[in-house]
């Protein structure tokens, strides 16, 4: 699959998540897991402009946090807490297809950013686009933001 890659700066954007460590192997668990948490307290807590799920990876020793995107900055419910996507230069590319293949979009990240002089500080987050039952029979439609902080030139 071949990425466009998009170049800007970000302000950050409010999230309510739940924060996890997992390996890799356990994303497939765990992410999906940590939405429901959150969404169960974004319902019961009636918090207004719930988006889209997000998960962002601080680190490679895999410390995650996963959760939704709000309107405003959430106060806090249990273990579901504030948070937002890293602010400052993005590097960010759409992913078309099945979850298990977004290895593919962050490497073509990777790989964008060494061609192109630019350093990764670390934290990436994906963004799911909101779910269309057609995805059941047509999973090549799944649509994913992938996202990586920059080091500001």
């Amino acid at each position: 699959m071949e990425y466009a890659i998009r170049l800007e700066q970000q302000t950050g954007h409010p999230l309510a998540v739940v924060r996890r460590r997992a390996s890799r192997a356990q994303f497939p668990q765990v992410v999906p897991d940590a939405c429901g948490t959150v969404w169960k307290v974004v319902r019961a807590q009636q918090i207004p402009g719930a988006g889209r799920h997000v998960a962002v990876y601080l680190d490679n020793v895999v410390n995650l946090e996963v959760g939704v995107e709000v309107e405003a900055t959430f106060g806090g419910h249990g273990e579901v807490i504030r948070s937002a996507t890293p602010a400052g230069l993005v590097a960010s590319t759409t992913h078309y297809g099945p979850y298990g293949q977004l290895a593919q979009a962050h490497q073509a990240l990777q790989e964008w950013c060494r061609k192109n002089g630019h350093a990764m500080l670390g934290p990436c987050w994906e963004i799911y686009g909101h779910w269309q039952d057609a995805w059941n029979t047509d999973p090549t439609q799944i649509v994913t933001e992938v996202c990586c902080l920059l080091k500001a030139s």
